[in-house]
């Protein structure tokens, strides 16, 4: 069902990768000393989902228990884990060259410029928000958190919400979601990233005009 879901979305003469990506942590700031408790990303190629990476990660400290009951992750379990300089270390080196994709990045940006920055590392590449976008793209959605826009959208769900490898998975298929909108309302097609990523910026009053002229720049819209 979700390879038939992706293949009527994304389909392109070109390979082109994104990696999704998204964090679990113990609280909302990184700046007050919190930390990333798991990672969970996918590779999107040609609107495939072509690898993953996954792991919990031990905070060293204990997690208030209201994250443990958010997420159904507990202390026994990140006792277990692996240090993040280990993982953090892997999943940089997983990221490569390819642009970054996060549901509210803002949020998990933070962290990952923190946790990068513990290794003496930059985050890499370009960094693209799918919540940004589908609100420009759907504003007439009741909301536009992951749950409601894979429900309002009808999109394929895995797992459980706030884990971080489910939580990454859908907001793929939400990402391929998006360019098929400018495909179908624009025939933008391949969607650079670029576009996607500066439409985040874009007023919700300049989102026609913008995507229109960037159709006719692309010679996907007569003049």
């Amino acid at each position: 069902m979700i390879s038939s879901f992706q293949d009527s979305l994304f389909a392109t003469p070109e390979k082109r990768s994104v990696v999704v990506f998204d964090f679990e942590t113990t609280g909302m700031s990184p700046q007050q000393g919190d930390r990333v408790i798991e990672v969970g990303a996918v590779r999107l190629e040609d609107g495939q989902i072509v690898d993953q990476f996954q792991s919990l990660i031990n905070p060293g400290a204990l997690l208030d228990p209201f994250i443990s009951d958010l997420t159904g992750i507990s202390n026994a379990m990140l006792a277990e884990a692996p240090s993040a300089s280990s993982i953090i270390r892997d999943f940089y080196h997983f990221i490569g060259s390819d642009p970054m994709v996060a549901h509210n990045a803002s949020f998990d940006k933070l962290f990952l410029d923190a946790e990068f920055s513990r290794l003496g590392y930059r985050i890499p590449t370009a960094v693209g928000c799918s919540m940004l976008i589908a609100r420009r793209l759907f504003p007439h959605a009741p909301n536009h958190k992951l749950g409601t826009l894979v429900s309002f959208l009808d999109l394929p769900t895995t797992d459980r919400f706030h884990r971080a490898l489910a939580d990454a998975s859908m907001t793929a298929f939400l990402w391929t979601r998006l360019e098929s909108e400018l495909r179908q309302r624009y025939n933008i097609n391949p969607v650079p990233f670029d576009v996607l990523q500066r439409l985040g910026r874009i007023s919700l009053s300049n989102v026609e005009s913008f995507l229109l002229k960037e159709a006719r720049k692309l010679g996907h819209v007569s003049c």
